[in-house]
């Protein structure tokens, strides 16, 4: 299917990257043959308990990609250590994790002696600091989510996987489709880091989610706020890293086989990924397909053209030595989804599907009902998008000194068509084709006597092309560079951190005519041609900072308080658009005029780790001055304005909007709480609670809510595990949960007109959208074992129900809340997925010999 046409959408790497980065390679290959001396970490793990060897520990120096497993002895080495000051970390399954400082001149033997633990009580973080540092030393407020968290848990994209964390929701339009919204803002106010670059896509459009493979990613780390000094502007929400694994210890080869099937949407998934390290060369390659057909609920049946399907390859190749490493990662994901667009028939309720045949209504475009085949086909109808996403990072680390010299490099083209005109089904009606480089540059200083610093440059390069008929923002072009220090400091129990941010964003709209009857392409002043787009030039520029500390109370409970400062430059769609925004229906105007938006955020939190309890609590507060939002116009006479301009082809009047600022307000907290008692080593309780309220001050009703702020969220998770059953079933567990959502009074106004809403045509849909969003209380429960065959891991199993009862609700977050009214029911809007059982198995592939762990 997707996979058929991979050659013709996958570019050729351009040569004189490809011969330059194979040169690099050969002088950093001849150059270490001259180095002296090696640097290494190596010793032996225990169990606390019965002082017997431990195998399969894993030993971990994040921040430079290198790790070790300890053998049945419980012996461990690593190797290639560039001279420096790490962070290293010591884990295994259901022991307490280690975490220590090292400094690396020579051969370091260290020996471990790990507790049994249900929970790992320390956890290492890399997101928005220096080097990967303990989580509860960060200063401002960092998720996380483990491969091994994300396994037992079911999701149908990348961004759904994490909806469920404290402070983090999505805006989702199906399925397949979700946006990341932090503390209650989303779009480009959240930064979405993948394979350690910032993804360069559209991100300001509602329908389009993020390009990368929920197996790709083995860890989430989501800050929350605008902290992210090191990554670059436009995170005045936060940042959402997407953390691929790091390369398999020296000499191991090992793969996975992952297949996963759900029915409610049919979904199957399959996976297959290889890894492997011999001499310092590590390697890693997978290739990933995933297909849905529609999904189900109780009230709509199937939810016709939610169907989609993803693709996705990628490999990395890399090499480490004593000096540091380098490492090349190329990667293509191609998705096609269906876009619902709700309507029904008036008798039976039933959705339908939108067709152009010559027989049927002079050919024109007209809804009929699906067939039962369709219904559950896994090929998306118009409308439907293609979403194709190539990218090359070029990853090195090069020490300098006791300090080492990071470089981190990309090229990224995204490429995204919507076809939504029937009798042109295979022609693009909207397409945006991105080409974009990133780079960062930064130097990292050693650690000497507690402090220790970054200081380095980044940004992006992305020009953008309009190749559609239907034109809503112009060709564009931008470059950014920013520079930023940051800088740590140990006192005894205090960690002070902080630093400062100067940003720089050149944006150029490309002057362009079209013809008023047909959209196409015009020369300036032609017959019937329109000035759509009037060239511009605009240049920001702004400061960002950051300055918190963190504080240990006692050796289990610690304080942490942060403020900063963020800082984002409009987007072209808030700066040039100007056109129909398809899916809401409303004629949308740039201002190139607008200012950037500016924010300030205070955070404050309390924490305790301790063998029996893990529980956080955040509060933030977070002001955005000249905060960028859409504002309908008025006549003179007071009604709304509509714009007339696109009825020739096809599209009819539009109310019009247009882009403006003002002050918003942000605030909130989350409680991350977990209980697994000593006494009672089986059992584990998760809770959590997030709330946000977010508005715009000195505002009229009408807009006095923020749109997609979500509603107060409560989760809560029981789960029995044990160690074994038998020799068979080890890692034995089953659980049982619950999501509540609280009803959403705080409802945005406005959104009726920005959907077409009025009390004449749609008078239900109007008063929905007026009305506050109903909360909804889901369960779920689940199971899983490994299954071990003469003492050799054979699979795991995952065995997942979400929405047990098969509750009927529509999420505050879904874009189909006010989709139109079914006339046999009188409901308005599209339901979100009902009961859904998802299967997984995953296999591993171990190729080393004698290996059982």
């Amino acid at each position: 299917m997707i996979a058929e046409g991979i050659v013709n959408y996958i570019p050729a790497i351009p040569g004189s990257f490809m011969k330059f980065y194979f040169t690099f390679l050969l002088f950093v290959c001849l150059f270490s043959t001259v180095l002296k001396g090696q640097n290494q970490l190596s010793g032996k793990v225990y169990d606390a308990l019965s002082r017997t060897p431990l195998r399969g520990v894993k030993v971990s120096i994040h921040d430079i990609d290198l790790s070790a497993i300890s053998d049945s002895l419980g012996i461990y080495t690593i190797k290639n250590i560039p001279r420096g000051t790490y962070v290293v970390e010591v884990s295994a399954a259901g022991y307490a994790a280690k975490i220590e400082t090292i400094v690396f001149k020579g051969v370091v033997q260290k020996d471990y002696v790990l507790e049994p633990a249900v929970n790992q009580l320390k956890e290492v973080v890399v997101t928005g600091v220096i080097n990967a540092t303990e989580k509860k030393h960060t200063p401002y407020a960092i998720a996380t989510m483990e491969a091994t968290d994300l396994l037992p848990n079911s999701s149908t994209n990348v961004i759904d996987a994490i909806a469920k964390v404290p402070g983090v929701s999505a805006m989702t339009g199906g399925q397949s489709i979700s946006k990341p919204v932090i503390r209650g803002l989303g779009y480009n106010r959240v930064l979405t880091i993948n394979d350690g670059v910032q993804q360069v896509d559209q991100a300001w459009f509602d329908e389009f989610g993020i390009e990368a493979d929920a197996n790709a990613v083995n860890r989430y780390e989501i800050l929350k706020g605008p902290a992210s000094l090191a990554f670059g502007s436009d995170a005045i929400a936060g940042v959402v890293n997407l953390i691929p694994e790091q390369p398999l210890p020296e000499g191991q080869v090992k793969g996975t086989i992952l297949f996963n099937y759900q029915t409610n949407n049919g979904l199957i998934n399959n996976m297959l990924h290889m890894a492997g390290t011999k001499n310092g060369i590590s390697w890693s390659a997978r290739i990933d397909n995933t297909m849905a057909h529609a999904y189900q609920n109780p009230n709509d049946g199937y939810v016709l053209n939610s169907q989609f399907s993803n693709f996705n390859i990628d490999g990395t190749i890399g090499l480490h030595r004593k000096w540091g490493y380098t490492q090349l990662h190329v990667g293509y994901f191609d998705m096609r989804t269906g876009i619902v667009d709700g309507t029904r028939d008036s008798v039976n309720g039933q959705m339908e599907r939108l067709v152009a045949y010559t027989g049927l209504n002079g050919g024109a475009p007209t809804y009929v009902l699906p067939t039962r085949q369709e219904q559950t086909g896994y090929t998306p109808f118009v409308i439907n998008q293609q979403i194709q996403h190539t990218k090359i990072v070029w990853d090195n680390s090069i020490a300098m000194g006791d300090g080492r010299v990071k470089g981190i490099f990309s090229w990224q083209k995204n490429q995204r068509r919507e076809n939504n005109d029937a009798t042109i089904p295979n022609t693009a009606d909207i397409y945006y084709l991105s080409n974009a480089a990133t780079y960062d540059v930064r130097y990292v200083s050693p650690q000497v006597n507690g402090f220790n610093f970054s200081t380095g440059a980044n940004g992006v390069y992305q020009n953008s092309k309009s190749l559609g008929t239907l034109l809503l923002i112009p060709d564009y072009n931008f470059f950014e560079i920013g520079g930023f220090a940051i800088a740590n400091k140990k006192l005894g129990k205090l960690n002070l951190s902080g630093g400062i941010r100067y940003d720089t964003r050149t944006f150029n709209g490309i002057d362009h005519w079209v013809d008023s009857t047909n959209q196409a392409p015009a020369a300036p002043f032609a017959l019937n041609a329109i000035h759509e787009f009037k060239g511009f030039i605009t240049r920001f520029s702004g400061m960002s900072f950051s300055f918190g500390g963190t504080y240990d109370l006692t050796k289990n409970m610690y304080v942490k308080a942060n403020i900063a400062r963020g800082w984002r430059a409009p987007n072209v769609a808030e700066a040039a658009a100007n056109g129909v925004h398809d899916g809401t229906v409303v004629y949308e105007i740039g201002d190139p005029t607008l200012k950037p938006e500016t924010s300030l955020e205070e955070d404050l939190s309390f924490g305790i780790n301790s063998k029996d309890i893990d529980l956080e609590v955040n509060m933030f507060n977070n002001r955005v001055n000249d905060f960028i939002y859409a504002r309908g116009l008025k006549t003179t006479a007071g009604a709304d304005s509509i714009n007339n301009s696109l009825n020739a082809v096809g599209l009819g009047a539009a109310p019009v909007y247009k882009y403006t600022q003002g002050q918003a307000q942000l605030y909130g907290g989350e409680i991350a709480f977990t209980i697994h008692p000593v006494n009672l080593p089986h059992w584990e309780l998760n809770s959590t609670l997030g709330m946000v309220y977010g508005g715009l001050l000195h505002s009229a009703d009408s807009a006095k809510y923020l749109p997609f702020v979500p509603p107060a969220r409560v989760t809560a998770d029981l789960k029995f595990h044990v160690p074994e059953l038998g020799k068979i079933l080890k890692n034995v567990y089953i659980k049982a949960g619950l999501l509540s959502a609280f009803q959403q009074k705080n409802v945005y106004q406005q959104y009726a007109i920005y959907n077409g809403l009025n009390t004449a045509l749609t008078p239900y849909e109007y008063a929905a959208s007026k009305a506050a969003t109903r909360g909804y209380t889901l369960f779920n429960v689940g199971a899983g074992s490994d299954i071990y065959s003469k003492g050799k891991k054979v699979c795991e199993i995952y065995l997942i129900c979400n929405n047990l009862f098969n509750t009927a609700y529509i999420d505050y977050m879904s874009r189909f809340k006010y989709y139109p009214v079914n006339y046999t029911t009188g409901r308005v809007g599209v339901f979100n997925m009902g009961r859904n059982i998802s299967f997984k198995v995953l296999i591993p592939l171990d190729f080393n010999s004698g290996n059982k762990s």
